[in-house]
């Protein structure tokens, strides 16, 4: 977007501080409800901003949406078809809300009990700054990309946040990364599709290397593959759509049609595509503020916690998810994550 300012109606946009892509959107209005319906009326400038940023939007001076968590239902709604009701996908009982289902929580506080990663070993890069590149700093992923059709669009706020220099969410534009893929990977990945499995039914390299026997899974449960090239279904743009080792069935993959296994030539290239895309350049760092939304599309991007004092402050997020667009790679295709059996979606998982 350069570096001009664009106002209208209640909305002034420009470009993030320190981001090689994504758009800030700062909002003037008097009440959370003033808020929500200016994004509301301004509906189709907030997507197409949102494209032409690479897929990343933060809103700012949305402080009230914190006393009010169905507000953040409709404003997901602005971003596609359908906003995720949590009660029926692959999601643990502990990170629902307690009075609207579309709404996903995340906090270190009970009963969600949600931990922050661990800090990277060692904390900094060689030269004092804070890491970001895939294997020093982890938990680069899409979300629930192991469901086909994997979700659009995720919706971020922050409740609760830790001080600024602490729990940030980082986003890796996997366009630009692509772009600045050598020829030969280029070539070597085009047609290729990564395995994606939930994290928690033993195909981890961890579960891997530890011997343990994968979980018994139902249909709906089952890993699932996913191009390594995602062409995006709005922009036309190619991107990589991969995600961390843990987020990779390591029994059957990571990569289909190359050697298995976590030492094998599909968890090799896997890493190299992994540390490729968070180099420095392609990352933006968000240092929360409260009433922060942000707007990350799965669909071109990667992101990743980071860690925060867990003992020392509390933290609380919600989380959306829209659905809806895809992409051709997947029209027309029922979802793989609903149960055709009558049991719940997590039915053998209640533990997780």
């Amino acid at each position: 977007m350069g570096d001009h300012i664009m106002a209208a109606n209640s909305f002034s946009f420009g470009p993030l501080d320190n981001a090689p892509f994504g758009v800030l959107a700062t909002i003037d209005a008097g009440s959370a409800e003033a808020a929500v319906n200016a994004m509301l009326g301004a509906g189709a400038q907030l997507r197409s901003e949102l494209n032409k940023a690479g897929g990343l939007m933060v809103v700012r001076g949305l402080d009230g949406l914190r006393h009010a968590p169905g507000e953040l239902v409709r404003i997901s709604r602005i971003f596609g078809p359908e906003v995720e009701n949590y009660h029926g996908t692959l999601t643990a009982a502990r990170f629902f809300h307690d009075e609207v289902p579309e709404v996903l929580v995340l906090s270190n506080m009970a009963p969600c009990n949600h931990p922050p990663p661990p800090r990277p070993d060692p904390p900094l890069t060689q030269d004092g700054a804070f890491p970001v590149q895939f294997p020093q700093r982890g938990n680069w992923h899409t979300d629930q990309s192991y469901r086909r059709p994997p979700p659009d669009i995720t919706l971020l706020f922050g409740v609760t946040n830790p001080p600024r220099d602490q729990g940030q969410t980082l986003f890796a534009d996997c366009t630009a990364a692509l772009a600045a893929l050598d020829p030969d990977t280029r070539r070597k990945i085009d047609g290729l599709s990564g395995i994606h499995a939930p994290s928690w039914i033993g195909r981890r390299p961890e579960d891997v290397r530890a011997g343990m026997v994968p979980k018994a899974l139902l249909a709906h449960q089952q890993p699932q593959r996913q191009p390594l090239v995602r062409v995006h279904p709005v922009t036309g743009l190619p991107s990589l759509y991969i995600c961390e080792e843990k987020q990779m069935d390591h029994v059957d993959g990571p990569i289909e049609g190359l050697e298995t296994g976590v030492d094998g030539e599909g968890a090799r290239l896997l890493r190299q595509l992994l540390a490729h895309a968070t180099q420095p350049q392609f990352v933006y760092v968000h240092e929360w503020q409260t009433g922060d939304l942000v707007i990350g599309d799965n669909r071109c991007l990667l992101h990743a916690a980071t860690w925060y004092d867990a003992e020392m402050y509390p933290r609380l997020m919600w989380r959306t998810t829209v659905m809806g667009d895809p992409g051709a790679e997947y029209r027309g295709e029922a979802k793989s994550w609903i149960p055709q059996d009558g049991l719940a979606p997590m039915h053998g998982m209640e533990d997780t």
